[in-house]
């Protein structure tokens, strides 16, 4: 698989259960954030990743990234909140709520456009 290189970095990020309410939750508030709940040893995890990225570009960092690895801490708490029950399981967070959700890779058209239909975003035409 070919490695994607990243536009807009400072836009994915890290989160454990300590920092999620600031850096999830608060922060949505500024722009909308994709929570990706991921494994390491999880294939499909390993899929998505990339396009993840890609869509986090299109967007040109308008769009978080919130990096959840399930096997770090008490990131299982945080599973048992949103009701995670396969990985990955991508959430959008915007205005402080959870829009959507979906399980499972997916491209990143698929992508953009669970953005596109879950958020107030304008620049969202393939």
């Amino acid at each position: 698989m070919a490695k994607y290189t990243i536009q807009y970095p400072e836009a994915i990020f890290d989160v454990n259960l300590d920092c999620w309410e600031e850096k999830v939750i608060q922060a949505s508030h500024q722009r909308p954030i994709i929570a990706d709940f991921w494994a390491e040893w999880c294939l499909p995890c390993q899929a998505i990743a990339p396009n993840l990225y890609q869509a986090i570009d299109y967007y040109k960092g308008t769009v978080g990234l919130a990096k959840v690895e399930m096997d770090e801490g008490e990131n299982m708490k945080l599973a048992g909140k949103f009701a995670v029950r396969g990985f990955p399981s991508i959430l959008l967070f915007q205005y402080g709520e959870l829009k959507s959700r979906f399980c499972g890779a997916a491209t990143y058209r698929h992508i953009v456009n669970f953005v596109k239909d879950n958020t107030d975003l304008e620049n969202a035409d393939l």
